[in-house]
């Protein structure tokens, strides 16, 4: 008989409300038992409003509760670190959101301390459960569009105002749209690619929505491992903009529209000699197969969809991006 997998959520926030939460129940097996919220009254709003049974005011006494066999991080970034190595040393696996922390060097102190303690570390990537991320993944692994060249990435658009808070103010936190988006991005251009980003430049705006020095736009050029030279396009300033990935190859282009998204929507395209075809997809719930993989995977079934080293390389990347866009350098990818 397979036992439940009680989750324990760090942080009373937006993305476990509108995304994760459901997609626990979903999950066979998997159930919410707690909450961890710094502001009490809070926690004990969001427990009662979402059904769940325990709310507490510290970490420590999450992690103390045995019904909690792992734990889901959507704090604000800074608090990433001391709150994934406090869950693993109760021994309880870890689901962290992107980007994983604020430095290599803190991912790298999340990773070890996860190891030592025999726990499962995931970073919660969702596009690659995406159906359109997978399918180009297979197309670009078949030989499909030949000898990949180039890539684009675009992914701007309006933040919500409801998401309008730290994100824009707060330096601290890892605000602005190079470690909210661009890292998304990284991430699944080594996921479709399977290569390793080697040098990054990038050129970053303020255009009024971020306070202070805080980007609200960049664009970005990653040169990869294999050769591939990636165009980056982010911001949360522009409201008709649509997403997409673009491919392009020696044999063939794909073409993928409104796929850089939480919802299970977008078309993918593959143009060769032969013309253009639009390539089927089985779309499903992105959360839902991240949670389904991250269980699997404490089961000893595999691997989360995205590790934690996968969450440091992606982090990693933004990081030089960030570094190439206060220096005006082209800056190169260190793994440390």
């Amino acid at each position: 008989m397979t036992r439940s997998l009680g989750w324990g959520l760090v942080g009373a926030s937006t993305i476990a409300h509108e995304w994760v939460i459901d997609a626990i129940r979903a999950v066979p097996d998997n159930e919410v038992v707690a909450v961890f919220s710094t502001d009490p009254e809070r926690g004990a709003r969001y427990a009662s409003s979402h059904r769940i049974p325990s709310a507490y005011a510290s970490l420590s006494a999450l992690v103390r509760d045995p019904r909690v066999g792992a734990v889901y991080v959507s704090t604000t970034n800074e608090m990433h670190r001391t709150q994934t190595v406090e869950a693993a040393a109760a021994g309880k696996h870890v689901l962290c959101e992107k980007p994983l922390a604020l430095s290599v060097a803190e991912a790298r102190k999340m990773i070890d301390a996860c190891s030592r303690a025999g726990v499962v570390l995931g970073t919660n990537h969702h596009l690659r459960e995406a159906a359109s991320h997978r399918k180009i993944r297979e197309l670009i692994r078949s030989g499909a569009v030949g000898e990949p060249r180039f890539a684009k990435v675009f992914h701007a658009g309006l933040l919500p105002a409801h998401l309008q808070g730290w994100r824009l103010r707060d330096p601290r936190t890892g605000a602005g749209a190079i470690l909210d988006l661009t890292v998304h991005d990284a991430d699944a251009l080594r996921f479709l690619l399977g290569a390793e980003p080697v040098e990054v430049v990038t050129l970053s705006q303020q255009a009024g929505m971020a306070s202070g020095d805080i980007e609200d736009g960049a664009m970005t050029t990653i040169r990869f491992d294999d050769g591939v030279v990636a165009q980056l396009h982010d911001a949360f300033t522009v409201p008709f903009a649509r997403t997409g990935i673009e491919v392009h190859g020696s044999a063939g282009s794909i073409y993928a529209r409104d796929v850089m998204t939480q919802r299970p929507i977008g078309e993918v395209v593959l143009r060769t000699e032969r013309g253009e075809e639009v390539v089927p997809l089985e779309q499903e719930n992105l959360y839902v197969r991240t949670i389904q993989a991250f269980a699997a995977s404490i089961r000893g079934e595999g691997q989360p969809s995205c590790t934690g080293e996968d969450g440091l390389r992606s982090l990693a990347t933004a990081l030089a991006a960030l570094e190439s866009a206060r220096t005006g350098h082209r800056v190169a990818v260190q793994f440390g």
